[in-house]
């Protein structure tokens, strides 16, 4: 998903994002990935379920729920949603930049 956060309201929707990589962490629900991406009012979030093609482990979270709500109060306009059913491969970095941060 990806969208622009007006800017005076960017600070608040990093901070909703964050609750849910807290509440992810809490949980720790198998064979799923989760990541946002920032710079300045852009944002983009790449979900991974490598078993199924639900996104409800999730989009079920209390704190996306949060995270949703009004959320198009907070943003410039709706988001860009692409959704793909395809095998991982392989994957490198993840760790190494959630270590940077």
């Amino acid at each position: 998903m990806r969208y622009t956060a007006k800017p005076d309201r960017a600070g608040e929707n990093e901070a909703l994002s964050r609750a849910v990589f807290a509440e992810l962490r809490a949980k720790t629900p198998g064979h799923i990935g989760y990541a946002l991406f920032r710079d300045g009012a852009d944002f983009l979030h790449l979900f991974v379920n490598l078993r199924d093609e639900d996104a409800g482990l999730l989009t079920d979270l209390d704190s996306f729920k949060a995270f949703g709500k009004d959320s198009q109060d907070r943003w410039v306009a709706p988001p860009e949603v692409s959704r793909f059913n395809m095998q991982l491969v392989d994957s490198y970095g993840f760790e190494a930049a959630m270590a940077a941060a």
